[in-house]
């Protein structure tokens, strides 16, 4: 005998006609993979019933406190019967996908017997006319009380009643008949005891938890008025979604191409997740906007959390949370939404990470189901939903499935489709689930908020293809742009090797035409000067000496000659002079008197006369 957890027993003391708290799933198999062929009746009910003897948890019933004042207990049930709980069904005729989704939502519409194990399985056969299902296919429908399991531990729950190989070999332990443990059911006295200690015990844990709630709700304030934490969407307008929920359900699906979906998710640098959500405010908003009531401003959506992965294991059955977050459906292009989501989503994750709101579902557990019943069914049967701020238009959850094929009694699981649940005033769940290459997309409403459940089913299908072909678009563009950012940086470091080698070049021509001018003046200057050696030195003797008898006039010289010709002539000048000559030095500096002195000893030895240029006549 074990007691419920705080989160379990919420889940007990939610039950309510209208919004039965157990969740579910369908499989298709193809029995042709099984040893001959074929799968009996009596092979599907043997599996189960040797796979669920290990665990006692699916042979359990509930056990009530006397009136309600403490959490209800799991007791073993003597009279288990797996042939209560497995039954066998056909579809009617023309046994197609519509006859599978209707026949699907009523059994999924019907609360549980609270009295026994809180689980139902149907074998449904008929199969017939269902597009890409094997011929002489069936299918397993399993529905779970939340109690029992949440969304991960179905998970679980899925690897319990299947095979990793079509023919498995029986464990070497295993005998071939089990003793099974069974629970005496406790007497009231004893209930009631533990129910006065219980309410003492919870007394204390309910005031510890009062102070942390208020002090966790202290700094998630803080953190809100500093914009360290992102607020939730609490304010949403409200949709058809947010009706009262009746007591009749409709279910239907869509499956994708796990490639395709991550495909569309690298091109944006997304993830899973965030295309799933895109896909389903695609559909939202083409489905609203068809019945004219697509609000202008973003809807809400409500994310459950595995909190396995935040708090460790624990011994309670259920360990998830739950966050808010925009599905931004007033975004018309699909590659902008995406970004839109994928930021949404990061925000709602920091806000779960800090936020005691998570937990909000403990609140109904944390109570004795004499005063939280009451209280639920007032909030229930008197639409008190429609007065709530924080409209949730619906849940999205999505669970992992196994990327390797499963087996139940040989059959090959070939499609997996999982079913969720609704609450008072959030009429609409999907739920995907991805194994073996392929995700599956499951919607489960209310019948009278969404009448035409074929018709989402095409929205979901037209808002993928929109995100997919945007996504190729959108993929396609920024290759070419980085193509073109590639080319430009590589055009960069040529263009200005380009301009390096022409600066070069340009360079070299004008040192070698500088140096061919120069080389061809050579020769010239100096035939110049041997065909005319004494009348350009008389000239300027002539002058020199006019210059010396006006001294004004040699205050302005005339301009000295091209350099080529003057360092000619110096050379000239250099040789032995003839007497009564004048030697012109260029030479001299105009500050090293010493040189010009030497010569002029030179010239004076020669018995020539020197005229400085650098200094005035005297």
């Amino acid at each position: 005998m074990k007691q419920l957890g705080v989160l379990d027993s919420a889940f007990i003391n939610l039950e309510h006609p209208n919004t039965p708290q157990h969740i579910g799933g369908i499989g298709i198999y193809d029995p042709s993979t099984a040893p001959g062929g074929f799968v009996r009746f009596k092979g599907v009910i043997a599996n189960f019933e040797q796979r669920l003897m290990k665990h006692p948890m699916f042979r359990s019933r509930l056990v009530h406190a006397p009136g309600g004042l403490d959490r209800p207990y799991w007791v073993q049930d003597a009279n288990f019967d797996v042939e209560f709980h497995i039954r066998h069904i056909a579809l009617p005729q023309p046994g197609d996908w519509r006859q599978l989704c209707i026949l699907v939502s009523r059994i999924h519409a019907r609360p549980l017997d609270m009295s026994r194990p809180l689980w139902e399985a149907y074998i449904i056969e008929g199969l017939d006319n269902i597009p890409d299902v094997p011929k002489g296919a069936f299918a397993i429908y399993t529905k779970m009380h939340h109690a029992l399991v949440d969304g991960a531990g179905g998970a679980s729950f899925m690897s319990v009643i299947h095979d990793l190989e079509a023919d498995p070999k029986p464990a070497e332990d295993s005998p071939g008949r089990e003793t099974i443990l069974v629970d005496t059911a406790p007497n009231p006295l004893y209930l009631a005891t533990n129910s006065a200690v219980n309410q003492v015990k919870n007394s204390f844990q309910v005031a510890k938890g009062t102070l942390g709630l208020i002090k966790d709700f202290g700094k998630m304030a803080l953190g809100i008025a500093r914009k360290e934490i992102p607020m939730p969407p609490i304010n949403a307008p409200k949709t058809r979604f947010n009706e009262p929920v009746g007591p009749y359900r409709v279910f239907e699906a869509a499956e994708f191409p796990l490639d395709d979906l991550k495909m569309i998710k690298n091109a944006v640098d997304a993830k899973i997740n965030d295309v799933v959500l895109t896909v389903v405010s695609g559909a939202m908003r083409r489905y609203l906007e068809h019945y004219n009531e697509l609000p202008e401003e973003s809807l809400a959506a409500g994310i459950p959390l595995n909190m396995r992965t935040r708090r460790g294991v624990t011994d309670d059955n259920n360990q998830v949370g739950s966050v808010f977050m925009n599905l931004n459906t007033n975004i018309a292009d699909p590659i902008e939404r995406l970004k839109a989501i994928h930021q949404s989503a990061q925000e709602a994750k920091e806000f779960g990470e800090h936020s005691p709101l998570v937990d909000t579902l403990k609140i109904a557990g944390t109570f004795a189901p004499a005063l939280t019943r009451p209280v639920v069914n007032l909030y229930v049967n008197n639409h008190l939903s429609n007065h709530m701020p924080a409209n949730i238009s619906t849940v999205v959850s999505n669970v992992a499935g196994p990327p390797f094929p499963l087996y139940s009694a040989g059959a090959r699981m070939v499609r997996y489709f999982g079913m969720g649940l609704l609450t008072p005033g959030m009429g609409l769940f999907h739920l995907a689930f991805s194994s073996d290459g392929l995700l599956t997309l499951s919607i489960l409403a209310d019948r009278d908020t969404m009448p035409d459940p074929a018709y989402y089913r095409e929205c979901l299908f037209a808002a993928y293809e929109e995100l997919r072909e945007a996504a190729i678009k959108y993929a396609k563009e920024q290759e070419e742009a980085q193509e073109k950012e590639k080319q430009k940086a590589e055009s960069k470091p040529a263009a200005k090797a380009k301009r390096s080698s022409s600066k070069k070049a340009e360079t070299a021509a004008t040192k070698s035409s500088g140096k061919k001018a120069a080389s061809a003046a050579k020769p010239a200057a100096k035939a110049k000067a041997a065909s005319k050696p004494k009348a350009a030195a008389k000239p300027k003797a002539q002058s020199k000496a006019k210059a010396a008898d006006k001294p004004k006039a040699a205050s302005k010289p005339k301009p000295a000659p091209a350099p080529k010709a003057a360092v000619s002539k110096a050379k000239d000048a250099q040789a032995p002079a003839a007497s009564g000559d004048t030697v012109t030095s260029l030479l001299a500096p105009v500050s090293d008197d010493s040189y010009t002195e030497a010569v002029a000893q030179k010239a004076a030895g020669a018995g020539g006369k020197v005229v400085s240029m650098t200094k005035k006549a005297e």
